[in-house]
């Protein structure tokens, strides 16, 4: 998969390491030549340019990519990278940082963003499902605001212990993707049980979250 990302600060170099472990091919872009060191990731393409100008994604060929991730630290070009991305260019998948989460409501399908990553939103989630047992904690919105990923961890002493998956009333727009139990990852099947402790990931709309809640007696 080939992955654009606008701006090469701390984050989206992070961002450009993990992706390149993971087989795919990067590219970085960059305006300001004070961040522009292509020895810090030596495998990404580096581009001098401004992400914001239509002519330097043509030079970049940004209709190359399947993936461009707007991961500067100004919301306002983050939005202008995402638009020029889906609409200029047909990028499939467009991913945009949130730096403030005052505008967290203008990163949607009307800016092309598909994915929006409110770093904020994020930390306070990992907060929040390190202390929560039994709530359920929002980890990501998808498909501007259409879905979310949701976590929910079971008390230990929970009435569940030992219930199939398959006879929890889950609510209609809402699925279980997986389990987490004592370092692994499990994908849920029908006849697998519940266990006290269990963290279960959701996928789900944002309109049934309380009926997981209330599947779950929570």
């Amino acid at each position: 998969m080939r992955v654009a990302i606008a701006g090469a600060g701390a984050v989206g170099r992070s961002i450009a390491t993990e992706l390149i472990t993971g087989n795919h091919d990067v590219m970085l872009i960059e305006r300001d030549s004070k961040q522009f060191e292509p020895h810090t990731v030596e495998q990404a393409e580096w581009v001098l340019a401004d992400a914001c100008e239509l002519s330097s994604l043509e030079d970049a060929q940004l209709h190359t990519c399947d993936v461009v991730i707007a991961a500067t630290g100004d919301d306002k070009v983050n939005l202008v990278v995402s638009l020029l991305a889906k609409t200029e260019f047909a990028v499939r998948r467009v991913v945009a940082r949130v730096n403030s989460p005052h505008n967290e409501w203008l990163f949607t399908e009307a800016w092309g963003v598909d994915v929006a990553v409110s770093t904020p939103r994020v930390l306070a989630a990992m907060v929040e499902e390190a202390v929560s047992i039994g709530g359920l904690v929002q980890l990501l919105t998808l498909r501007q605001g259409q879905a979310n990923l949701v976590e929910l961890t079971l008390p230990e002493d929970t009435e569940l212990a030992g219930t199939p998956v398959r006879d929890v009333d889950l609510p209609r727009d809402a699925a279980l993707v997986a389990i987490l139990r004592g370092g692994r990852v499990i994908v849920p099947q029908a006849d697998d049980p519940l266990e006290g402790g269990d963290e279960l990931l959701f996928v789900a709309s944002g309109n049934v979250e309380g009926e997981i809640r209330k599947a779950f007696g929570s």
